[in-house]
């Protein structure tokens, strides 16, 4: 009776130290990790576009919404953390003038999600601009009153 408590407890002790080593992963071995562009192959147009028709500008591409906004509590700051702008545009200060968003065909039928995140970030005071492609040198001008 002795050697089966003795056993037991040994089992117990090697199941905690085998499940002690997949601590922290999910189902035990969890996927590589692998590196992507940060920006896709239909947003580079329109980072250069705006880069050449705002020489006086930053252009920051892929910024989190946490990054330009913040609220107290979970439950607003919830509604846009795990958001990204495509573009910031900043004057010489660092002071936004503008979230420039690309609507390629990836958005088709999400229109609503995207009122949303404009309503997030206009209530955050900000601006948005949103082209549906890449936009021409004088939009970007007329958009930006320059």
């Amino acid at each position: 009776m002795t050697w089966i408590i003795v056993l037991i407890v040994i089992f117990a002790i090697v199941g905690m130290v085998l499940g002690g080593a997949n601590k922290g992963k999910k189902g035990g071995k969890r996927n590589p990790i692998k590196g992507k562009r940060i920006i896709t192959m239909n947003e580079q147009p329109t980072f250069l576009r705006l880069r050449e028709a705002l020489p006086e500008h930053i252009v920051l591409a892929q910024v989190a919404f946490s990054a330009f906004m913040t609220a107290s509590g979970y439950t607003t700051r919830n509604l846009f953390n795990r958001k990204v702008a495509d573009f910031v545009v900043l004057d010489k200060q660092f002071n936004i003038v503008a979230i420039v968003e690309l609507d390629d065909s990836s958005h088709k039928g999400k229109e609503d999600k995207d009122a949303d995140r404009d309503a997030l970030i206009a209530e955050a005071g900000f601006r948005v601009i949103r082209y549906k492609r890449t936009p021409d040198l004088e939009q970007v001008r007329i958009d930006f009153n320059i």
